[in-house]
């Protein structure tokens, strides 16, 4: 049975060892609402933080697991190496040039890649991002009022992860026939080919863009490295159809993990990456209606019982307080 086509991307997850400072960049300096303060479901004594638009929809989110004191990523191989933001028109991404100058954010020049616009940085951990112009095609993200960016200006959702690799062929077989993508089109980066695979309907929130290149070490996790890219599943009729597929294909995998707002399902592509499979729903207003989304320590039912315990051993998010 095949199951239905992934979506798109469903939110990236990576690592700061500053979180204070990474809750300051992603909310004053992007504009994105800090729908959910949880904690590391397996690791509770560490918050998880998910960023989003002003709904917390999905496919809109970017989540940070705290790890104090964390040596920073050893770049490399085997690794996500760009998570992409999109906004829409010329004139936004200019508006993103002169913000990212005003709050002393090194970074690129506007530059062409895949035929789009798009600007490059890194956030404080060193995690390398980008925005680009979508064009206006897909999903467009709901504002977040409690930001000073203009509406017009704003972060509309994620856009294609970018993925390098030591070897092509066991990824692209992975993507292909594991989780039902398709290779569009290639194009050069930094003169190796990058093949772009598409998911659902496609677009610029429906792709992941792969680089073979087995020239560079192989990469070590720390600060600023991703652990994670999820793609959406609608449902949990899709993900029994998707645990049926990846069980009749031979493809090992977590089984159904619930992480309270959404279910999941983890894998590993054969160069080691972790891929995650993810539902839409039911969403971040689970336990916080849609105006407080963010505002107080939400816990999975489970880990409320050690709530005053796990509350005592987490920093501040403010900047200058305590040692955030």
């Amino acid at each position: 049975m095949t199951p239905p086509p992934l979506s798109g991307v469903h939110h990236v997850s990576a690592l700061s060892a500053e979180i204070a400072a990474n809750h300051d960049f992603y909310t004053r300096v992007l504009g994105l609402r800090l729908v959910k303060k949880t904690v590391n479901q397996d690791s509770p004594g560490m918050y998880h933080l998910f960023y989003a638009d002003g709904a917390g929809s999905a496919g809109t989110d970017m989540t940070f697991f705290d790890f104090p004191r964390a040596a920073r990523e050893h770049r490399g191989r085997d690794s996500i190496t760009l998570t992409t933001f999109r906004v829409t028109g010329e004139a936004a991404l200019s508006f993103w040039v002169q913000r990212l100058d005003d709050f002393g954010v090194p970074h690129g020049g506007v530059h062409y890649r895949d035929g789009r616009a798009h600007l490059d940085f890194e956030d404080v951990d060193g995690t390398r991002l980008s925005l680009f112009d979508d064009g206006g095609e897909g999903p467009r993200g709901v504002p977040n009022d409690q930001s000073d960016v203009p509406q017009e200006d704003q972060i509309q959702g994620l856009g294609y992860s970018g993925l390098t690799v030591a070897e092509l062929a066991p990824t692209r077989d992975f993507l292909e026939r594991g989780l039902g993508l398709r290779e569009v089109q290639t194009y050069l980066t930094d003169g190796f080919t990058t093949h772009v695979f598409e998911m659902g309907e496609g677009g610029p929130h429906a792709e992941l863009h792969v680089t073979g290149r087995d020239d560079l070490p192989h990469s070590r996790p720390g600060a600023g490295s991703v652990h994670h890219v999820a793609l959406r599943m609608r449902d949990e009729q899709e993900l029994r159809a998707w645990l049926f597929h990846l069980d009749a294909e031979g493809l090992g995998s977590s089984g159904r993990v619930d992480r309270h707002y959404f279910a999941s399902i983890y894998l590993r592509d054969p160069n080691g990456l972790v891929i995650e499979l993810a539902t839409d729903g039911p969403g971040f207003a689970t336990d916080e209606s849609l105006d407080e989304l963010g505002e107080r320590l939400s816990l999975p039912p489970f880990l409320e019982p050690r709530r005053a315990t796990i509350e005592a051993h987490l920093r501040p998010l403010a900047l200058g307080a305590g040692d955030g």
